[in-house]
């Protein structure tokens, strides 16, 4: 397929700007892939589709404020520092997107504050760089000072200022383990009530973890798909949630649920030799577009995304092309939020 083929205009005043409260009191799509049939809830309402056995996943990654400002130690010039990805504890090595890329140089010394500065290492990509941080203290102190210093990393569409509030609003309730530089959006409609809930039902939550990097949201810069390349992500596959996958994928009574497009990629990347969900701890460049066959991912829950993202090619593969675009179509008629703060739709 082509990358034009997944444009579309949406309504600019649909774009959510802020979170539904409480979460799960966003709307709720619900397309039923056989009988191509959509359907309009509440996402509260989620429990009411699911029974004893049945298996939601979810990425338990967690978002660190990966934006932070400093200044060029020779003139002063400001700049911004998008943190994408640790390389390397020990050298203190991070993956970095820089603004104005132009004026930031393999040998520069950027300055954040007192404490913290850092050197160019290396040009990665034409906003890529390499950088070493320069800090006094241990790792901990160090991701404490970026704490402090760093802003909740929104994306670009959202053009409100950043609020305190949304190092909570950004972040789903199942954040344990930090290297995201972007939520997985589906999890961010889940409640601690949602889950008692569905729990108290017999269903099974368990966690992958699939830290968010430039690969999900990195724009795909080709017309023709096949020629696309993803950035690869690190992710893992506990030994409980494989295994309770597994036996949900051998029973016909039960469903297995990816909470998000980041899930989906997950599972889809470590399958056995028996076609089953594998324990792992691995990297994964999967780009997902139609057609696409699905090994262990029954069911999607995700938002709304944007034109010619990948995760709507991921959307679309699962829901089938033309049944998602008349669903969103619906979707905006109906006035549903869009994006990553946004209503929901549950793809079964």
């Amino acid at each position: 397929m082509k990358r034009s083929e997944f444009t579309f205009e949406f309504p600019e005043e649909l774009t959510a700007e802020y979170p539904a409260e409480p979460r799960d009191s966003c709307r709720l799509m619900v397309l039923n892939r056989e009988e191509e049939r959509v359907e309009h809830h509440h996402f509260e309402e989620l429990p009411d589709f699911y029974n004893p056995g049945d298996v939601l996943v979810v990425n338990d990654t967690k978002v660190y404020p990966a934006r932070i400002y400093g200044k060029k130690k020779k003139t002063g010039a400001k700049i911004e520092v998008f943190l994408l990805r640790e390389l390397n504890p020990e050298s203190r090595l991070w993956d970095v997107m820089v603004d104005p890329a132009r004026k930031i140089r393999i040998g520069n010394k950027l300055w954040f504050d007192d404490e913290l500065s850092a050197e160019v290492i290396d040009n990665t990509t034409s906003r890529g760089r390499t950088i070493r941080l320069n800090f006094d203290g241990r790792n901990d102190d160090l991701y404490e000072k970026i704490r402090e210093l760093g802003e909740t990393p929104l994306p670009p569409y959202i053009k409100r200022d950043v609020e305190d509030e949304d190092e909570y609003r950004y972040q789903t309730i199942f954040a344990e383990k930090r290297g995201a530089v972007a939520a997985p959006t589906a999890g961010l409609h889940f409640t601690d009530d949602m889950v008692k809930r569905l729990r108290e039902k017999g269903v099974h939550i368990v966690p992958i973890t699939l830290h968010v990097g430039r690969g999900t949201f990195r724009p795909v810069g080709v017309e023709d798909l096949t020629k696309h390349r993803m950035d690869s992500e690190e992710f893992t596959i506990p030994k409980e949630t494989a295994d309770l996958v597994n036996k949900a994928l051998k029973s016909e009574e039960n469903t297995v649920t990816a909470v998000g497009t980041t899930v989906v990629r997950t599972l889809e990347s470590s399958l056995s030799a028996s076609q089953m969900l594998k324990a792992d701890h691995s990297w994964t460049d999967l780009f997902v577009y139609p057609p696409f066959e699905f090994k262990i991912t029954e069911r999607l829950i995700t938002n709304f995304h944007r034109p010619e993202s990948t995760t709507l090619m991921m959307s679309s593969a699962f829901a089938g092309y033309d049944f998602l675009f008349e669903a969103y179509e619906e979707a905006f008629e109906e006035g549903y939020r869009l994006f990553s703060f946004g209503d929901a739709m549950l793809i079964k």
